[in-house]
Order: structure tokens, then sequence, then C-alpha cells
């Protein structure tokens, strides 16, 4: 399967996008993000502050190399295998039943709790950078081509923001439906 290469470019232009800003909030505020790692109890003590910075730094290198053609094959299985670890982190969890874990997405999207509904999320991620690593069809872009590109990623990534916001408000809306 060949994708048209203004469709491939939006979709890995969104994730490069979404993996850079997670990057950065995460490398902005590294303590914040190793309580949030701490909160999974997944990992011994000593690994914690390895991993607080090899996650955001492998986060980081998988949104650069999405935005090189000659790499974006490869940032795709990173962020597809970044994607499944994390992922995987959130559903260990929910099966232990522990749902008041912050999920250590960063920034505003920090306040939210683990749910099935941020596994349903990752699952999507995944499958968009799964599609990341597909051929492009050989067609020359055009100029209008870069706008859509453009427009089509920013308003991807203004679709994602809006999602994680409303996954973030959830538990809040609950709280008041209880009261």
């Amino acid at each position: 399967m060949t994708l048209d290469p203004a469709v491939l470019r939006t979709v890995t232009a969104m994730l490069a996008i979404l993996l850079l800003v997670g990057a950065w909030q995460k490398l902005r505020d590294l303590a914040s993000f190793r309580a949030a790692l701490e909160g999974y109890e997944l990992l011994p003590e000593p690994l914690l502050p390895v991993a607080a910075l090899a996650l955001p730094l492998a986060e980081a290198a998988a949104g650069l190399l999405l935005v090189v053609d000659a790499t974006r094959v490869l940032g795709a299985w990173v962020a597809v295998a970044l994607l499944a670890v994390v992922t995987g982190a959130v559903a260990v969890n929910l099966l232990r039943g522990r749902t008041d874990v912050g999920c250590g997405c960063g920034g505003i999207e920090d306040e939210q709790t683990i749910s099935w509904a941020l596994v349903a999320r990752n699952l999507v991620l995944m499958a968009l950078a799964a599609l990341g690593a597909q051929p492009i069809a050989p067609r020359a872009l055009h100029a209008f081509d870069f706008l859509t590109i453009a427009a089509g990623a920013c308003a991807a990534y203004g679709l994602y923001a809006m999602v994680n916001q409303l996954l973030a408000n959830r538990p809040r809306l609950l709280r008041l439906r209880t009261r």
C-alpha cells in the first residue's frame, strides 16, 4: 500500500509535533515526570532517573526522525515502540485496579489520570505512526500541498489536544455529577 505524499506527510508532521511537544514538556520538568513514572510502580527506584530522561529523549528522537524523509520509517517505528511501552504501563496499572495514577503525559495533560480511554487514544496514535511507515506514492509535491500539510498537521494536533483536554476533564465532570 502506498500513500499520497501529502496525506503521509500530514500524519507524520502531526505526530512529530505531538512527540516533540510531549518531549519538551517532560524534559522541562524532569522531576514531575520522574514522580509520574514512580506512580506507575513498575520500575525499581534506581532506574527511575534513567527512564525519566530516556523516555522523553526517545520521544524527541522519534519526532525528529519523522520529519526527515530518509529517517521517516525509523521514526515511525520508534514512535510505535515508545507508544507500545507507555500504553503497556497504563494497561498494567488499569488491570491492577489502579486508576488514580497520573498519566505522566506532560503539560496540561499531566492532570489526566489513566483510563482505558487513554489506552484507546494511544492505540490510535500507534496506528497513525504505523501508517507513517508506509511507502509514499511517487508524486511530486506542489506549493498547495505544503499548505495542506501544514494546515492539516496543525488541525490534527489541535484535535488531539482537544480530545486530551476532554479526557483530563472527565473525572472532574463525573465528580460534579455525584454531588
